[in-house]
């Protein structure tokens, strides 16, 4: 029948059967051998499913009778008879099942196989086998069962039973009605599209709306064409659900039916961008757009931003905004601080070994240094943060800007080198502002170098002021009389060069911290260092 292996997957164990030849295994013995494996495997539920998922796979190129998919549906017959586990079982064949069929050309057993499916769904929607509904579509677009396959399921229910079920069609209609009773809108929408049952119409689309059953309600309009689209965007207007308007309009090409819509969709997006900060994914957005880049424009000038202003009306040639006086209100209360104010000498942007090495030396001879780092954010859920850019090692009058991803390219050694020797230096007192986060980063963004694992004498700020809200550009406006200027934190840090407004910001958010550091100390205000 087989022979048992260890695997290790995650943390855990996995016993896992290769069944090297199927010819005399039933689905029944294969299913309790599944159970076994996945309730003696000891790594997590996820683990277990996916290593399964790819067992299973596997065990139906060994030859199974009379054919895999005929002995996937058999276990599938079978599966509700290990009761609390037939769920779970279900979805994992039928997974393993079509994972099959991606790498097999043909299947002998493939047209018996779908009055069988259909024998199957029969039972289920009579209940007369237990299975969800969503089982139901898996086995509809797995084994794209039609209706004449349900027709020869239903003769021998009515032989047998004498019952009058109806036509094919009929029977699967009154199933959606029982669907759409119980508020399973997106399984009965699956099935109208699977078996083209289109008599159903605008109040139908009106009531998914009203139960907030969003999704199914763009399935059943893609599928009913434009006109039915086009009233699920006026009802997602009229509710100001201008993203999941936008986004019917943007996926179905209607942007020149809804021009209107599709304009204040995008002002809302890049408003949205605009108050969290993101100015240049806001800008990038845009795709040339003259109308959107002057309303842009005008997000920056409402927000006080008039740095932004000028560099947009130099780049895209918006000379009219220039003269443009901001009004009072429109400025943002307090004031920024500015490099100059702290007597700022120079900041030295590092990119060659001969600068490293340079820097390495000038920083060796101070005594306080802070700390910052940056990196382009990500606003794609589930994707990996961006690498660790820059890093910025500054004295009260000096900011060295690290191009870390260039160094990391050209000079690895060197670099890891002159890092571990400032950063595990004994005499050099180093500040940072939530730098456990920036150590994390670094440490994912560049796991071969060790100059980022350990820290010699590092003193976190915030630990210190435990600043509410606000972070270092608060604490920085109490102890230094002006703010931080943060509208410039979420800029493109991989652009290369950076303008001088991402140099200034980068150079200010080190050199603050020794500022701070010094006028405390200095103050002596009960703070011990």
């Amino acid at each position: 029948m087989g022979t048992k292996k260890d695997n290790a997957v995650g943390m855990g164990t996995l016993c896992t059967h290769a069944f090297y030849d199927l010819k005399h295994v039933s689905p029944a013995v294969f299913l309790y051998l599944l159970k076994e494996c996945y309730f003696y495997g000891t790594c997590k539920a996820t683990a277990k499913f996916r290593a399964l998922q790819y067992q299973v796979c596997l065990v139906l190129q060994n030859d199974p009778k009379p054919g895999p998919a005929t002995f996937t549906v058999q276990c599938l017959y079978l599966a509700p008879l290990f009761e609390d586990d037939s769920h779970g079982f279900t979805h994992l064949i039928i997974s393993a099942f079509r994972r099959f069929l991606k790498r097999s050309n043909t299947l002998e057993d493939s047209l018996e196989v779908k009055d069988l499916a259909a024998h199957l769904i029969v039972d289920i929607i009579r209940g007369q086998s237990f299975h969800d509904e969503k089982i139901v579509m898996k086995l509809l677009e797995t084994f794209d069962v039609k209706l004449s396959n349900f027709e020869k399921a239903m003769c021998p229910i009515k032989e047998n039973d004498g019952v009058s079920c109806g036509t094919a069609k009929e029977f699967v209609e009154r199933y959606i009605v029982e669907l759409l009773e119980s508020q399973q809108y997106i399984i009965a929408v699956a099935l109208m599209e699977h078996f083209s049952i289109s008599h159903y119409g605008q109040s139908f689309l009106l009531d998914m709306i009203k139960s907030k059953q969003y999704k199914a309600a763009e399935k059943w309009a893609t599928y009913m064409g434009k006109p039915m689209l086009c009233t699920l965007i006026e009802e997602f207007v009229e509710k100001n659900m201008l993203k999941d308007a936008y986004e019917i309009i943007k996926k179905n090409n209607l942007k020149q039916d809804f021009p209107d819509v599709y304009k204040r969709c995008k002002e809302s997006s890049l408003k949205n961008l605009a108050e969290k900060g993101c100015w240049d994914v806001a800008e990038a957005r845009i795709n040339n757009d003259r109308q959107l880049m002057e309303y842009l424009v005008y997000l920056a000038m409402e927000a006080g931003y008039t740095e932004k202003v000028d560099e947009l009306c130099q780049r895209y040639s918006l000379d009219r905004f220039l003269d443009i006086k901001l009004p009072e209100t429109t400025i943002q209360e307090g004031r920024y601080l500015h490099l100059d104010e702290l007597l700022v000498e120079d900041i030295i942007w590092v990119d060659e070994v001969e600068g490293l090495l340079d820097a390495t030396s000038h920083i060796d001879g101070f005594k306080v240094v802070g700390l910052d780092c940056e990196w382009k954010p990500n606003y794609v859920k589930g994707s990996k943060p961006n690498k660790v850019s820059i890093m910025q090692i500054a004295s009260e009058k000096k900011a060295f800007i690290f191009d870390l991803i260039k160094l990391h390219s050209e000079v690895p050694d060197t670099l890891d080198d002159c890092l571990t020797h400032i950063l595990m230096s004994p005499r050099i007192l180093k500040l940072g502002y939530n730098f456990q986060c920036d150590t994390r980063q670094l440490a994912q963004s560049y796991p071969e170098l060790k100059c980022f694992k350990n820290y010699e004498l590092l003193l976190d700020i915030q630990n210190i002021f435990k600043e509410p809200r606000g972070g270092l550009a608060r604490l920085t406006e109490k102890i230094l009389g002006a703010s931080l200027n943060k509208t410039r934190r979420n800029s493109n840090w991989e652009q290369r060069p950076l303008t001088p407004n991402q140099l200034e910001y980068a150079a200010l958010d080190a050199v603050v911290l020794v500022h701070i550091f010094h006028h405390l100390s200095g103050q002596g205000n009960g703070v011990s260092f």
